[in-house]
């Protein structure tokens, strides 16, 4: 047995009660979702007194993100009451404060990576992989994974930025802002077709960012076994040949098998063996220096989100975790055969 995670040891997690006044009401996006963590954490014994307090995300790297007439518009919702941005996305009074507050913890824990912490993780709503540069999408305000990026390049002078994006969703908006870059490398696993209906193979990147940005839709169904075979054979070998300085994960768990919006079967152990991954691979990248950061996307059962995100922290901790039966239900479905899809990705990018 392993002991028990101290709070406090590597552990940077960031969280802020105001996340709970996005209200969006009968919405999967709700706040019960931080509140099952939250009630999570305290059972792992991590009170909510332990757990770091943001402060808003500084308007110069949102708005190299963002269009400036966007934030604007997105302030002025709120400020004006509120309503729905679009069919799915809804913004209350609170709302542009909670998202400024989520990005600001999306650049924290980019900072505390970079000062050594082994489990910074932004424990943040609203999520923001669909954000576009100028409109909000799918549940999101504002791109906080974009957002991190963007400011480990600018504060701390990094070259190399890998997003692994494990969302049943694909990461549009986050895919949009890089696709010309090489400075950050986009990596998704996602639900094909699905929503938002991006992400299909030959999105390889255009420009400077040719080769940069490396989709691998899968089928519904796909669980465990499956997943670590796509990270063993694609997402490892195009880590080692990247180099990262940085590891960033877009950490949606709405891949997993009790999710009511996604059609995939992983369980929580599925989400920890890919945490594992990533923070083997971040420990091993000379480049890398063990720097490694999570930010909340998906997930909408939130007992299931909950059990993952702390098989995931305990994961980066490389510590045991008993995980709650109550969440694994156990699946029929026939698993689908994606050595067809794992050799075209490969053969796409060279690996």
């Amino acid at each position: 047995m392993h002991p028990d995670p101290q709070p406090g040891d590597g552990l940077a997690l960031y969280y802020h009660p105001v996340y709970l006044e996005h209200d969006t009401g009968y919405h999967p996006e709700q706040p019960g979702r931080l509140r099952a963590i939250l009630s999570a954490l305290e059972a792992y014994g991590l009170p909510e007194s332990k757990l770091l307090t943001p402060q808003p995300v500084d308007p110069g790297i949102l708005a190299k993100v963002h269009d400036l007439r966007y934030i604007a518009a997105v302030e002025k919702a709120a400020r004006s009451g509120g309503g729905y941005w679009d069919l799915d996305t809804y913004i209350s009074p609170a709302s542009y404060d909670a998202a400024i507050l989520a990005a600001g913890a999306a650049t924290s824990v980019v900072d505390s990576a970079m000062s050594g912490a082994t489990v910074p993780f932004a424990l943040i709503r609203p999520p923001g992989h669909h954000a576009l540069h100028a409109s909000a999408m799918g549940f999101c305000l504002f791109n906080n994974i974009a957002v991190a990026a963007q400011h480990a390049i600018e504060k701390h002078d990094l070259e190399r930025v890998l997003i692994v994006d494990w969302d049943v969703h694909h990461g549009n908006g986050t895919q949009d802002y890089f696709y010309n870059r090489a400075d950050v490398l986009f990596l998704s696993t996602h639900q094909y077709p699905f929503y938002p209906g991006t992400g299909a193979l030959h999105e390889t990147g255009s420009g400077q960012g040719k080769g940069y940005t490396v989709n691998i839709p899968l089928p519904a169904g796909v669980g465990d076994e499956v997943y670590m075979r796509v990270f063993n054979e694609i997402v490892v070998p195009v880590a080692q040949r990247y180099r990262p300085q940085l590891i960033l994960i877009s950490a949606g768990y709405d891949a997993h098998v009790a999710d009511p919006l996604g059609g995939m079967a992983v369980t929580t152990a599925g989400f920890a063996e890919m945490a594992l991954t990533l923070r083997t691979l971040a420990n091993q990248l000379d480049e890398c220096k063990g720097r490694l950061a999570a930010i909340l996307e998906g997930g909408y059962n939130v007992q299931a989100l909950a059990t993952s995100v702390i098989a995931t922290i305990a994961a980066l901790q490389s510590t045991s975790l008993p995980l709650t039966p109550a969440t694994e239900h156990a699946t029929t479905r026939r698993t689908p055969d994606i050595t067809q899809i794992i050799s075209q990705v490969r053969r796409l990018h060279n690996l």
